[in-house]
């Protein structure tokens, strides 16, 4: 059963899970082991040995797109687009487990390896330490969310929330229509593609926002979010990802 998307609790300490629902799902695990997304060793849904192997998203990163960068140049991609977002990071590399854990959430319909996910990217923010006021989940069209059952980056929007105290302000944007599905496309096209896609909602923020999505290519589907969020009042976006595709 996927994971209900709940707003998360108000400013203060991180919260825990019921403890109902801590037992509901000892229970489960009795009946339904868990088995690794990527490698199918039982015991959790991302195992200890392909949690390791994860390529952390570091190294030398440009401040703004978080794409691999020699240091001693200057982010060409960033100079030409001009992008809205005033950082983004990611927890890891879209590789290998990385993923496959992503195709489980978006594909498989296994909800519950968006825990496991968000905690990652509660480390990379705890780090970072952007000031931000409030998290802003991607939204999904109305159709590919009855596809799935879900909208991944809320559910991943929910556990970081949860994680970090930090509010969740999951209607401050709406999708407008249905586009095609980013990963068909390539270069321009992924911009056109999203541009005119969003719209504010009834929870639009007007301090520092953090865009949270599952995975950042382009950076188009993030941008074309950040200038909805910026033209609304939003002081500054920051974004977060689980994984970046370098």
């Amino acid at each position: 059963m996927p994971l209900p998307e709940t707003d998360a609790p108000s400013p203060g300490a991180p919260s825990r899970k019921p403890a109902l629902i801590r037992v509901l799902d000892r229970a489960l695990d009795l009946v339904f082991p868990p088995r690794c997304v990527s490698c199918d060793a039982f015991g959790a849904f991302i195992c200890d040995r392909c949690h390791a192997d994860m390529t952390r998203a570091g190294g030398s990163r440009c401040d703004t797109c978080w794409m691999p960068l020699d240091p001693r140049s200057t982010c060409r991609r960033c100079y030409y687009q001009r992008p809205a977002l005033l950082g983004v990071r990611s927890a890891v590399v879209y590789e290998a487990a990385a993923r496959d854990a992503v195709l489980a959430l978006k594909f498989r319909g296994l909800s519950a390896v968006a825990p496991l996910m968000a905690r990652s990217m509660a480390d990379v923010l705890a780090a970072w330490r952007p000031p931000i006021t409030c998290i802003v989940p991607v939204p999904l069209s109305g159709q590919r969310r009855r596809l799935r059952g879900y909208n991944q980056s809320a559910l991943l929007a929910n556990e970081v929330s949860r994680l970090t105290g930090i509010p969740l302000r999951r209607r401050a944007l709406i999708r407008r229509h249905h586009t095609r599905a980013q990963t068909t496309l390539t270069g321009d096209a992924r911009w056109q593609n999203v541009g005119g896609a969003f719209r504010a909602g009834k929870e639009a923020p007007t301090g520092s926002v953090l865009l949270l999505d599952d995975v950042i290519t382009t950076g188009a589907t993030l941008n074309a979010c950040a200038r909805v969020l910026l033209s609304e009042g939003a002081g500054a976006v920051f974004a977060l990802t689980f994984a970046r595709e370098d």
